[in-house]
Protein backbone atom coordinates (compact mmCIF):
# COMPACT_ATOMS: atom_id res chain seq x y z
CA UNK A 1 0.00 0.00 0.00
CA UNK A 2 1.06 3.33 -0.84
CA UNK A 3 0.32 7.04 0.80
CA UNK A 4 1.34 10.31 0.74
CA UNK A 5 3.60 11.60 3.72
CA UNK A 6 1.87 14.24 5.69
CA UNK A 7 3.15 17.93 4.31
CA UNK A 8 6.15 19.88 5.94
CA UNK A 9 6.97 23.18 6.48
CA UNK A 10 11.00 23.48 6.96
CA UNK A 11 10.55 27.15 7.80
CA UNK A 12 8.86 26.58 11.34
CA UNK A 13 10.59 28.17 14.01
CA UNK A 14 10.13 26.19 17.26
CA UNK A 15 9.57 22.52 17.64
CA UNK A 16 7.82 19.44 15.89
CA UNK A 17 5.66 16.99 16.71
CA UNK A 18 3.83 14.11 15.40
CA UNK A 19 -0.27 13.25 16.31
CA UNK A 20 -1.15 9.99 16.66
CA UNK A 21 -4.70 8.01 17.67
CA UNK A 22 -5.27 11.61 16.37
CA UNK A 23 -9.18 11.44 16.33
CA UNK A 24 -9.76 15.09 14.92
CA UNK A 25 -6.84 16.96 15.87
CA UNK A 26 -7.46 18.14 19.35
CA UNK A 27 -3.52 17.70 19.81
CA UNK A 28 -2.59 19.49 16.88
CA UNK A 29 -4.75 22.62 17.62
CA UNK A 30 -3.39 22.69 21.24
CA UNK A 31 0.61 22.23 20.17
CA UNK A 32 -0.18 24.33 16.94
CA UNK A 33 -0.47 27.43 19.45
CA UNK A 34 2.35 27.23 20.53
CA UNK A 35 4.73 27.36 17.27
CA UNK A 36 4.62 23.50 17.08
CA UNK A 37 4.53 21.82 13.16
CA UNK A 38 2.94 18.72 12.88
CA UNK A 39 5.06 16.57 10.47
CA UNK A 40 3.14 13.10 11.07
CA UNK A 41 -0.91 12.13 11.68
CA UNK A 42 -2.27 8.94 12.63
CA UNK A 43 -5.64 7.50 12.10
CA UNK A 44 -7.79 4.88 11.31
CA UNK A 45 -11.25 6.19 11.22
CA UNK A 46 -12.33 6.77 8.13
CA UNK A 47 -14.98 9.68 9.44
CA UNK A 48 -12.33 11.06 11.26
CA UNK A 49 -9.74 11.17 9.03
CA UNK A 50 -12.60 12.81 6.69
CA UNK A 51 -13.23 15.77 9.75
CA UNK A 52 -9.43 16.19 9.79
CA UNK A 53 -7.91 16.80 6.34
CA UNK A 54 -11.05 19.51 5.78
CA UNK A 55 -9.13 21.33 8.77
CA UNK A 56 -6.03 20.36 8.14
CA UNK A 57 -5.44 19.61 4.54
CA UNK A 58 -3.88 16.77 5.26
CA UNK A 59 -5.26 13.30 5.60
CA UNK A 60 -3.44 11.17 8.25
CA UNK A 61 -2.09 7.85 7.71
CA UNK A 62 -3.89 4.96 8.56
CA UNK A 63 -3.45 1.74 11.34
CA UNK A 64 -0.55 3.06 13.18
CA UNK A 65 0.07 -0.53 14.09
CA UNK A 66 1.04 -1.55 10.20
CA UNK A 67 3.54 1.74 9.85
CA UNK A 68 6.97 0.84 10.42
CA UNK A 69 8.86 3.24 12.94
CA UNK A 70 11.57 4.11 10.53
CA UNK A 71 9.49 6.12 7.86
CA UNK A 72 7.97 7.60 10.46
CA UNK A 73 9.91 11.42 10.39
CA UNK A 74 11.94 12.44 13.66
CA UNK A 75 10.41 14.84 15.78
CA UNK A 76 10.37 16.55 19.20
CA UNK A 77 7.08 16.14 20.58
CA UNK A 78 4.93 12.80 20.27
CA UNK A 79 1.28 13.53 20.90
CA UNK A 80 -1.23 10.58 21.27
CA UNK A 81 -4.72 9.98 23.28
CA UNK A 82 -4.26 6.27 23.11
CA UNK A 83 -7.12 3.79 23.41
CA UNK A 84 -7.03 1.84 26.75
CA UNK A 85 -6.35 -1.83 26.43
CA UNK A 86 -5.49 -4.89 29.32
CA UNK A 87 -1.94 -5.97 28.88
CA UNK A 88 -0.51 -9.56 28.97
CA UNK A 89 1.41 -10.11 32.00
CA UNK A 90 1.84 -13.52 31.89
CA UNK A 91 5.48 -13.29 31.96
CA UNK A 92 5.13 -10.61 34.73
CA UNK A 93 8.48 -8.79 33.93
CA UNK A 94 5.61 -5.39 33.77
CA UNK A 95 7.31 -3.78 31.24
CA UNK A 96 8.20 -3.27 27.09
CA UNK A 97 7.83 -7.33 26.83
CA UNK A 98 4.25 -6.89 28.47
CA UNK A 99 2.76 -4.88 26.02
CA UNK A 100 2.41 -7.02 23.35
CA UNK A 101 -0.50 -6.96 21.80
CA UNK A 102 -1.76 -3.20 22.89
CA UNK A 103 -1.74 0.20 20.81
CA UNK A 104 0.18 1.29 23.71
CA UNK A 105 2.91 -0.99 22.11
CA UNK A 106 2.97 1.08 19.23
CA UNK A 107 3.31 4.79 21.12
CA UNK A 108 6.96 2.84 22.89
CA UNK A 109 8.21 1.37 19.71
CA UNK A 110 8.02 4.78 18.09
CA UNK A 111 9.46 6.33 20.96
CA UNK A 112 12.19 3.87 21.25
CA UNK A 113 13.51 4.49 18.00
CA UNK A 114 12.68 8.53 17.76
CA UNK A 115 13.84 9.03 21.18
CA UNK A 116 11.31 12.39 20.59
CA UNK A 117 12.51 14.99 24.03
CA UNK A 118 9.15 14.68 25.59
CA UNK A 119 6.02 12.22 25.08
CA UNK A 120 2.28 13.74 25.25
CA UNK A 121 -0.30 11.43 26.34
CA UNK A 122 -4.20 11.14 27.09
CA UNK A 123 -6.03 8.59 28.58
CA UNK A 124 -9.39 7.85 30.48
CA UNK A 125 -8.85 8.08 34.35
CA UNK A 126 -9.52 4.90 34.90
CA UNK A 127 -5.93 4.01 33.20
CA UNK A 128 -4.63 4.74 36.62
CA UNK A 129 -6.66 1.85 38.23
CA UNK A 130 -6.98 -0.35 34.95
CA UNK A 131 -6.66 -4.43 34.99
CA UNK A 132 -5.90 -3.77 38.95
CA UNK A 133 -3.12 -1.46 38.47
CA UNK A 134 -0.97 -3.58 36.22
CA UNK A 135 -1.54 -1.45 32.83
CA UNK A 136 -0.15 1.73 34.80
CA UNK A 137 2.95 -0.72 36.10
CA UNK A 138 3.31 -1.87 32.79
CA UNK A 139 3.32 2.18 31.07
CA UNK A 140 5.63 3.33 33.67
CA UNK A 141 7.83 0.71 33.39
CA UNK A 142 7.95 0.82 29.51
CA UNK A 143 8.47 4.65 29.50
CA UNK A 144 11.49 3.81 32.12
CA UNK A 145 12.69 1.18 30.01
CA UNK A 146 13.09 2.97 27.07
CA UNK A 147 14.72 6.40 28.49
CA UNK A 148 11.91 8.33 30.08
CA UNK A 149 11.06 10.10 33.43
CA UNK A 150 7.28 10.02 33.57
CA UNK A 151 4.87 12.14 35.63
CA UNK A 152 0.98 11.68 35.43
CA UNK A 153 -2.00 12.86 36.84
CA UNK A 154 -6.00 13.34 36.74
CA UNK A 155 -6.82 16.56 35.65
CA UNK A 156 -10.64 18.31 35.41
CA UNK A 157 -12.13 20.56 32.05
CA UNK A 158 -13.98 22.17 34.09
CA UNK A 159 -10.84 23.64 36.19
CA UNK A 160 -9.60 24.95 33.30
CA UNK A 161 -12.48 27.22 31.59
CA UNK A 162 -14.50 24.42 29.85
CA UNK A 163 -17.88 23.86 31.45
CA UNK A 164 -17.35 19.96 31.19
CA UNK A 165 -17.03 17.54 34.23
CA UNK A 166 -14.31 15.90 32.00
CA UNK A 167 -11.54 13.65 34.51
CA UNK A 168 -8.46 13.10 32.45
CA UNK A 169 -5.36 10.81 32.79
CA UNK A 170 -2.41 13.01 31.26
CA UNK A 171 1.24 12.00 31.12
CA UNK A 172 4.24 13.72 30.59
CA UNK A 173 7.04 12.21 29.73
CA UNK A 174 10.84 13.55 29.35
CA UNK A 175 14.02 12.17 27.87
CA UNK A 176 16.55 11.06 30.60
CA UNK A 177 19.11 13.46 29.29
CA UNK A 178 16.80 16.22 29.77
CA UNK A 179 17.68 15.86 33.53
CA UNK A 180 14.08 17.08 34.26
CA UNK A 181 13.59 15.94 37.76
CA UNK A 182 9.73 17.19 38.62
CA UNK A 183 7.28 18.38 36.52
CA UNK A 184 3.90 20.15 37.90
CA UNK A 185 0.93 19.96 36.22
CA UNK A 186 -1.07 23.29 36.13
CA UNK A 187 -3.21 24.54 38.95
CA UNK A 188 -6.70 24.92 38.30
CA UNK A 189 -7.86 28.55 37.31
CA UNK A 190 -10.77 28.72 38.82
CA UNK A 191 -12.40 30.64 36.31
CA UNK A 192 -16.21 29.17 35.93
CA UNK A 193 -18.11 28.51 32.90
CA UNK A 194 -21.64 27.14 32.59
CA UNK A 195 -23.00 25.46 29.92
CA UNK A 196 -25.61 28.24 29.54
CA UNK A 197 -22.40 30.11 28.25
CA UNK A 198 -21.72 28.17 25.04
CA UNK A 199 -24.63 27.64 24.04
CA UNK A 200 -25.75 28.50 20.04
CA UNK A 201 -29.05 30.90 19.48
CA UNK A 202 -32.21 29.20 19.95
CA UNK A 203 -32.87 29.31 16.12
CA UNK A 204 -29.35 27.70 15.20
CA UNK A 205 -30.48 24.74 17.11
CA UNK A 206 -31.34 21.62 15.33
CA UNK A 207 -35.00 20.90 16.29
CA UNK A 208 -34.03 17.13 16.00
CA UNK A 209 -32.06 18.10 18.89
CA UNK A 210 -35.17 18.47 21.00
CA UNK A 211 -36.62 16.10 23.56
CA UNK A 212 -40.34 15.89 23.31
CA UNK A 213 -41.80 13.37 25.75
CA UNK A 214 -44.40 12.54 27.91
CA UNK A 215 -41.96 11.07 30.70
CA UNK A 216 -40.25 14.16 31.47
CA UNK A 217 -40.06 15.29 35.08
CA UNK A 218 -38.17 18.46 36.38
CA UNK A 219 -38.18 18.49 39.74
CA UNK A 220 -35.45 21.78 40.26
CA UNK A 221 -34.53 24.43 38.59
CA UNK A 222 -31.78 26.38 40.50
CA UNK A 223 -29.88 29.16 38.76
CA UNK A 224 -27.70 29.61 42.40
CA UNK A 225 -25.44 26.67 42.37
CA UNK A 226 -22.88 25.60 45.03
CA UNK A 227 -20.40 23.72 42.91
CA UNK A 228 -20.56 25.19 38.94
CA UNK A 229 -17.29 23.26 38.01
CA UNK A 230 -20.03 20.09 38.99
CA UNK A 231 -23.44 19.07 36.86
CA UNK A 232 -26.20 19.61 38.46
CA UNK A 233 -29.41 17.07 37.91
CA UNK A 234 -32.56 18.97 37.74
CA UNK A 235 -35.18 16.34 35.87
CA UNK A 236 -35.20 12.61 33.90
CA UNK A 237 -36.36 11.26 31.26
CA UNK A 238 -38.36 7.82 31.72
CA UNK A 239 -36.22 6.01 34.52
CA UNK A 240 -33.16 8.20 35.16
CA UNK A 241 -30.48 5.99 33.75
CA UNK A 242 -28.02 6.78 31.58
CA UNK A 243 -28.90 9.29 28.55
CA UNK A 244 -31.77 9.94 30.38
CA UNK A 245 -30.87 12.54 32.98
CA UNK A 246 -31.63 16.31 32.73
CA UNK A 247 -28.95 19.14 33.61
CA UNK A 248 -28.85 21.97 34.46
CA UNK A 249 -27.46 24.93 32.26
CA UNK A 250 -26.39 27.33 34.79
CA UNK A 251 -23.46 24.45 36.09
CA UNK A 252 -21.51 22.48 34.30
CA UNK A 253 -22.20 20.18 31.91
CA UNK A 254 -21.58 16.52 32.00
CA UNK A 255 -18.48 14.35 30.00
CA UNK A 256 -19.32 13.84 26.48
CA UNK A 257 -19.60 10.45 25.46
CA UNK A 258 -18.93 9.01 22.46
CA UNK A 259 -21.66 5.67 23.17
CA UNK A 260 -24.36 5.66 25.35
CA UNK A 261 -28.25 5.08 25.07
CA UNK A 262 -30.70 6.84 26.11
CA UNK A 263 -33.03 9.67 24.72
CA UNK A 264 -29.60 11.91 25.50
CA UNK A 265 -26.89 10.22 24.44
CA UNK A 266 -23.59 11.26 24.16
CA UNK A 267 -24.24 14.76 25.53
CA UNK A 268 -26.75 14.40 28.16
CA UNK A 269 -29.73 16.84 28.39
CA UNK A 270 -30.57 20.15 29.17
CA UNK A 271 -33.41 22.35 30.20
CA UNK A 272 -32.77 25.79 27.93
CA UNK A 273 -35.27 27.73 27.99
CA UNK A 274 -38.11 26.01 29.46
CA UNK A 275 -37.72 23.30 26.54
CA UNK A 276 -35.58 19.83 26.91
CA UNK A 277 -33.07 19.19 24.32
CA UNK A 278 -29.47 17.55 23.66
CA UNK A 279 -26.91 19.59 22.98
CA UNK A 280 -25.43 20.45 19.36
CA UNK A 281 -22.45 19.30 17.65
CA UNK A 282 -20.89 23.17 17.76
CA UNK A 283 -22.08 23.08 21.50
CA UNK A 284 -19.97 20.05 22.04
CA UNK A 285 -16.93 21.48 20.08
CA UNK A 286 -17.39 24.02 22.63
CA UNK A 287 -17.30 21.72 25.23
CA UNK A 288 -13.83 20.64 24.40
CA UNK A 289 -12.55 24.04 23.70
CA UNK A 290 -12.50 24.02 19.27
CA UNK A 291 -12.33 26.97 17.60
CA UNK A 292 -15.41 28.60 16.18
CA UNK A 293 -13.63 27.97 12.93
CA UNK A 294 -13.25 24.52 13.41
CA UNK A 295 -15.84 22.73 10.82
CA UNK A 296 -17.87 20.03 11.87
CA UNK A 297 -18.71 16.91 10.20
CA UNK A 298 -22.05 16.91 8.63
CA UNK A 299 -23.41 13.90 10.08
CA UNK A 300 -24.91 14.96 13.60
CA UNK A 301 -24.18 11.71 15.55
CA UNK A 302 -20.73 11.41 13.67
CA UNK A 303 -20.05 14.77 14.85
CA UNK A 304 -21.42 13.49 18.45
CA UNK A 305 -19.06 10.65 18.33
CA UNK A 306 -16.04 12.56 17.54
CA UNK A 307 -16.02 15.15 20.18
CA UNK A 308 -17.12 12.62 22.58
CA UNK A 309 -13.68 10.71 21.69
CA UNK A 310 -11.90 13.84 21.83
CA UNK A 311 -9.56 15.92 23.93
CA UNK A 312 -10.37 19.34 26.00
CA UNK A 313 -7.78 21.39 24.06
CA UNK A 314 -7.34 24.20 26.50
CA UNK A 315 -6.54 21.60 29.15
CA UNK A 316 -3.69 20.43 26.57
CA UNK A 317 -2.54 23.79 26.12
CA UNK A 318 -2.58 24.65 30.07
CA UNK A 319 -0.38 21.47 30.49
CA UNK A 320 2.12 22.07 27.77
CA UNK A 321 2.82 25.95 28.73
CA UNK A 322 4.09 24.31 31.55
CA UNK A 323 6.18 21.32 29.43
CA UNK A 324 7.54 24.86 27.82
CA UNK A 325 8.44 26.39 31.90
CA UNK A 326 9.90 22.99 32.48
CA UNK A 327 12.12 22.46 29.24
CA UNK A 328 12.03 26.34 27.60
CA UNK A 329 14.76 24.63 25.13
CA UNK A 330 12.35 22.86 23.22
CA UNK A 331 10.86 25.91 21.61
CA UNK A 332 14.20 26.62 20.34
CA UNK A 333 14.86 26.84 16.91
CA UNK A 334 16.65 23.34 15.44
CA UNK A 335 17.69 22.94 12.08
CA UNK A 336 19.26 19.66 12.82
CA UNK A 337 15.81 18.36 12.72
CA UNK A 338 15.95 18.15 9.00
CA UNK A 339 18.84 15.64 8.75
CA UNK A 340 16.75 12.57 9.39
CA UNK A 341 13.27 10.54 8.07
CA UNK A 342 11.62 13.71 6.41
CA UNK A 343 9.04 12.91 4.26
CA UNK A 344 8.28 15.28 1.68
CA UNK A 345 4.70 16.31 0.24
CA UNK A 346 5.73 14.94 -3.41
CA UNK A 347 7.00 11.83 -1.74
CA UNK A 348 5.24 8.31 -1.57
CA UNK A 349 5.78 6.49 1.76
CA UNK A 350 6.02 2.48 0.90
CA UNK A 351 4.65 0.80 3.87
CA UNK A 352 4.71 -2.77 4.23
CA UNK A 353 1.19 -4.83 5.58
Amino acid sequence: MEIKGNKTNKNFSKFTFIDLFAGIGGFRIALENFGGTCVFSSEWDKNSQETYVTNFWETPHGDITKINEQRIPHHDVLCAGFPCQAFSISGKRLGFNDTRGTLFKDIARIAKYHQPKILFLENVKNLLKHNKGNTITVIKNTLKEIGYSSFMKILRSSDYNLPQARERVYIIAFRKDLEVKDFIFPAPIRIFKTIEEILEPEESVDPKCYINRKDINIYENKKNVTDPRSPLQIGTINKGGQGERIYSIHASGITLSAYGGGAASKTGAYLVNGKVRKLTPRECARLQGFPENFIIHPNRNIAYKQFGDSVSVPVLKAIFKNVIKTYPNLISRNKAHFTKNIILPTQQLSLEI
